[in-house]
């Protein structure tokens, strides 16, 4: 099997397993659905496309970096009737990170890799006002078990963070430890009771009937090392920067004005301004009834 880590961090993130009429919930890490979207859009799919290869890859989370919960509130009009909708209240994790892993085909999880590099729409972190802020992809596909892969991956926290971290520990007298204690989301096995169950197996996402199955997860702890010395800041990120450029449409020249035409002559005939080309009115047909 091959595994590919996925970084996900960004300013704000929001994965949603339920949401009931105005009110938008988050789940604390990332869910398989929201993924499973950002890799299907990376290649280009549509919304009513088959996902049944995507939702057959195993998936885990490691927690790197919490990130703080907040609510925002949203107001909107209807695009026909331009009524006011009910205010809703949204809820996101601010200043979260967290490494994500799929297993499966060692050609598909390499597809996916590749459209990642080079995506077709552009991907966010569970809703589209929430662009990552740093590369998606940590490193080529590799060939290890996904438990494992997450175990043995770099934390991936920011510098800010580990900052807060170190300065916490010195506050209480103690040194900071050199391993960080992470959580593990794990999908259950099928002959193991999950620790808990999502909603956010995706079936379909085509807007006209959405449907999402039920996901048994495991849950477990992991220590990875806190690398000594500082760690290089990480350069500008611009998600966009891989999509195709639109084609800007040209400017259409303006019509002169009468003060902008030369000065005449006297005894000579003036010049006439361009008057813009008006297509002919078509005639009209009287009724007979």
């Amino acid at each position: 099997m091959s595994v590919l880590l996925l970084r996900l961090a960004g300013p704000l993130q929001s994965w949603g397993s339920a949401a009931r009429f105005t009110r938008r919930t988050t789940e604390s890490a990332p869910t398989k659905s929201g993924v499973i979207g950002l890799l299907a859009a990376a290649q280009g799919r549509r919304r009513d496309a088959d996902l049944s290869d995507l939702a057959a890859l195993e998936f885990g989370v490691r927690i790197d970096q919490p990130g703080t919960r907040l609510r925002d509130f949203h107001t909107a009009h209807h695009s026909d009737t331009l009524k006011a909708m009910p205010l809703s209240e949204r809820f996101y994790l601010a200043d979260a990170v967290f490494v994500a892993g799929v297993s499966g085909d060692a050609g598909l999880v390499q597809r996916l890799y590749e459209a990642l590099l080079e995506p077709v729409f552009l991907p966010y972190l569970g809703r589209r006002s929430c662009p990552p802020s740093r590369p998606v992809t940590i490193a080529e596909p590799l060939d290890a078990e996904l438990e494992e892969a997450l175990r043995q991956a770099r934390w991936e926290a920011s510098a800010w963070y580990r900052k807060h971290r170190v300065t916490s520990f010195r506050r209480r007298g103690r040194p900071a430890p050199a391993e960080v204690r992470l959580d593990l989301l794990l999908e259950s096995p099928p002959d193991r009771l999950p620790d808990m169950t999502l909603r956010d197996l995706p079936v379909s996402f085509d807007p006209r009937h959405r449907r999402y199955g039920l996901r048994g997860v495991r849950t477990a702890e992991t220590r990875v090392p806190v690398e000594a010395g500082a760690r290089p800041s990480p350069q500008p990120h611009e998600p966009t920067a891989l999509l195709t450029p639109v084609a800007p449409v040209p400017p259409v020249s303006p019509v002169p004005s009468v003060s902008a035409l030369p000065p005449v002559a006297p005894g000579s005939t003036p010049p006439v301004a361009p008057t813009p080309s008006v297509p002919p009115i078509p005639p009209v047909t009287p009724r007979t009834d």
